[in-house]
């Protein structure tokens, strides 16, 4: 089974977002900001297949969180989708430049995250 980790302040988000997720075969794991996020992904040793992070959140946001990953080689492999409300150009050039590889705007539907997990070959196309 594929396994998510979403990284967001709001519990709701996390729950909407990995209801999605397990619709789409996913096996889910929350944290509510990066700090957490790292935790997790040391706990795991990094083992998922994806990460969908929102941009604003307290201790560390998501830009900083993708930084920090994109710094170390083994979480290279992991896609990181960013799900998030920014939608000025310089916020999606930015996270696209530190290594996103999809982002979804907030709010998002079940159609719109199945296109992005398509489009990043983790759901096959119908």
């Amino acid at each position: 089974m594929k396994k998510a980790l979403v990284v967001d302040d709001s519990r709701a988000i996390r729950t909407m977002l990995s209801r999605i997720l397990v619709r789409y075969g996913f096996e889910v794991a929350q944290a509510g900001d990066g700090s957490e996020a790292l935790v997790v992904l040391e706990q795991h040793h990094g083992d998922f297949d994806l990460l969908c992070v929102d941009y604003n959140m307290p201790v560390m946001n998501g830009l900083e969180l993708l930084s920090e990953m994109r710094e170390q080689p083994r979480f290279d492999d992991i896609p990181i989708m960013m799900v998030t409300t920014e939608t000025q150009i310089d916020f999606i050039t930015s996270a696209l430049a530190l290594g996103a590889n999809e982002y979804v705007m907030k709010p998002f539907t079940d159609v719109m995250v199945l296109e992005k997990l398509q489009t990043l070959g983790l759901v096959p196309y119908e």
